[in-house]
């Protein structure tokens, strides 16, 4: 494949530029896969090469795994990594039902499973549990021989882990084969910049600050300062490290568009002490600029792979930076860099402006220039709420374990789940993300499309004179449940471009999952019959419109026992039933009559029906044994 195969990035319009982060055809290169890591629950790395993840099973398919599920089965990544820690006593790389049961079995992934480096404990477990390749080798082949010998390791799980090796070399052949093949590297960095744009949150713009003019004949004086404008985090630390083809700063991009700027670094990129010089030559440029850019974050230092952040907190030399260049200069926007949220509040009183940039990878000089001068509006939203304080979040109860554990007690309230459930303030919500422009979300509707399934349609509007994006959030809100449930959760969004003015109408369908949760009684996902809401908006706590939908449920129901209380007698078809038969029994004479007082009743419908002689005596005995007779029949 020739540089000419590809589209100029130069020829393609900004709808077709907005595609590059999508993968259309026109960027895949034949004989080149991927790796989606690390599966899974591998949520801390304090301890991470051995703690022990316990985690219920409705937690684990409704919160840990539903990301791997949706890319195996839309994407098929041709390899996966397994993670280093324990799931509920066993090691992923070692993990059956994980690997096979799950991955292969249940989701259908085709390709093959390697260890993260080191995880591999175990050779022959783990090459039944169906991991394919060790990484890096332990040099421990003989394992896996006298295992095959004496039969520890069946010939046909052999041949499929290595059948699977040879399967993805033959896949890679076709870019392996390309003879002086060189990629398109202005299209690459195209790639990384729109989803640099796309990815730049912003959270405050008093006194509309952004975005600033960048006509030379209008333009105030502007003052860059921190050093994450000329060295920018645009990526992790530990072993994400790569090598970029391009690597384009906020002040290179500013220096190449001809925009003038006083720079100043003002601290240094590390956890030493702050440097006075630097503080008084920000404080400096600050008094002599009309407005203020401060780059603020967190160094590598602070956030990397290996271990755990204890606090939200930002570097206090550079909270105290900016209250310096705050006090003397009131217009000051804040340009943050981090992998995942800082504290905002206890320094937001010093900028009117905030931009969560996030890692931008290499062409974040660019993006961040687009947003800031206008010639885009910011359209990311926060895929995690950022609460006041690191202790409000409920896994602060047992992060990060205890004696080679860590208990997943918060379940599936999680982040948002929690916070909007429990009804605690947070300082900004999931999904929020402001806009240069202004929107209105009406004629929200819902239409059922089966038993289980249901489409929403809603007119989204931008009222204001600038061209720009919206993202439509659509929330289920479950009615009564047979579990705890969260107050709503995020079923399906879609990213809209409108231009000033413009109106369309949207529409989201929602599958039968949108409104199941994972039944550990059935051990499977149910749908329970009732009404739902269907919450409308641009965040979790900003819903423009709110309708219902009724569902008829999946049906789904346990066999009744003498250990089923007499309440889940009463809700099952059968059961109703006999309940029914029961009450006739008594009112004819032919059974005890039960009590219909309301305390007793109560009593009643939390008893198994083993237990009713304790209630009734003898005749409790003979209506249970009348309930499972009559059940018995039904039931054949």
């Amino acid at each position: 494949m020739s540089e000419s195969t590809y589209p100029s990035v130069k020829d393609l319009t900004l709808e077709e530029k907005a595609s590059l982060t999508s993968g259309g055809d026109a960027w895949h290169l034949q004989g080149v896969g991927t790796s989606l890591k690390h599966f899974a629950a591998n949520n801390q790395e304090t301890d991470r090469l051995r703690v022990d993840a316990r985690i219920s099973q409705r937690a684990l398919r409704e919160i840990y795994l539903p990301a791997f599920e949706h890319i195996v089965k839309t994407a098929q990544p041709w390899t996966i990594m397994c993670s280093y820690n324990r799931i509920n006593g066993v090691h992923s790389a070692q993990n059956h039902w994980l690997l096979t049961d799950v991955l292969r079995d249940e989701w259908g992934f085709e390709g093959i499973v390697m260890s993260d480096w080191g995880a591999d404990h175990d050779r022959v477990a783990s090459l039944n549990a169906g991991l394919n390749l060790e990484m890096p080798p332990s040099y421990t082949d003989d394992q896996i021989v006298y295992a095959a010998r004496d039969g520890r390791i069946a010939p046909a799980q052999l041949d499929r882990m290595a059948q699977g090796m040879i399967d993805l070399i033959n896949k890679a052949r076709a870019a392996m084969s390309i003879d002086g093949y060189r990629f398109d590297v202005d299209a690459h960095d195209e790639v990384a910049h729109q989803a640099a744009i796309e990815s730049i949150v912003l959270l405050k713009n008093d006194d509309a600050i952004l975005p600033l003019n960048a006509d030379p004949a209008a333009a105030r004086k502007i003052a860059v300062i921190g050093e994450f404008a000329r060295t920018p985090r645009y990526q992790g630390g530990g072993s994400s490290h790569i090598t970029p083809t391009k690597l384009t700063s906020f002040l290179d991009t500013l220096a190449e568009r001809g925009i003038k700027a006083d720079f100043a670094p003002g601290f240094t990129l590390d956890l030493e002490p702050a440097d006075p010089a630097l503080e008084s030559e920000a404080v400096e440029t600050a008094k002599n600029a009309d407005v203020v850019l401060m780059f603020l974050g967190l160094p590598e230092a602070a956030e990397s792979e290996g271990f755990d952040r204890d606090t939200l907190d930002m570097p206090a030399k550079q909270i105290a930076l900016l209250e310096q260049v705050a006090a003397a200069n009131q217009n000051v926007v804040v340009v943050l860099s981090n992998g995942s949220v800082v504290s905002v509040a206890p320094w937001a009183k010093n900028a009117k402006g905030i931009l969560e940039s996030w890692l931008l990878g290499q062409s974040g000089g660019p993006a961040l220039a687009d947003v800031i001068f206008g010639q885009v509006s910011p359209s990311g939203k926060l895929a995690q709420s950022i609460p006041l304080d690191i202790n409000d979040d409920p896994s602060m109860l047992n992060w990060p374990g205890e004696e080679g554990h860590v208990d997943y007690g918060e379940g599936v309230f999680v982040g948002y789940r929690y916070y909007d459930t429990y009804g605690k303030v947070v300082d900004y919500p999931f999904g929020y993300g402001l806009s240069y422009a202004t929107f209105e979300i009406a004629d929200v509707a819902a239409a059922k499309t089966g038993a289980n399934t249901a489409t929403v349609t809603a007119t989204v509007t931008n009222t204001s004179d600038v061209d720009a994006s919206e993202t439509v959030q659509v929330y289920v809100a479950p009615g009564k449940a047979d579990v705890a449930r969260p107050k709503h959760e995020l079923k399906g969004f879609t990213k809209v471009f409108l231009k000033a003015g413009e109106s369309k109408t949207v529409t989201i369908d929602l599958d039968e999952r949108a409104f199941a949760y994972w039944s550990e009684k059935y051990n499977d996902w149910h749908v329970e019959s009732g009404e739902y809401a269907i919450e409308v908006g641009t965040s979790s706590r900003d819903i423009a419109e709110t309708v219902t939908v009724a569902l008829d449920g999946d049906g789904k129901t346990q066999p009744l026992t003498e250990w089923s209380t007499y309440g889940e007698w009463e809700a099952d078809p059968f059961g109703a039933k006999i309940v029914a038969a029961v009450a006739a029994a008594g009112e004819a004479g032919e059974l005890p009559k039960l009590p219909d007082n309301a305390m007793m009743r109560m009593f009643l419908n939390s008893m198994p029906i083993n237990s009713l002689p304790t209630l009734l005596g003898e005749g409790g005995k003979k209506i249970a044994q009348f309930m499972l007779d009559e059940y018995a029949k039904l039931s054949k």
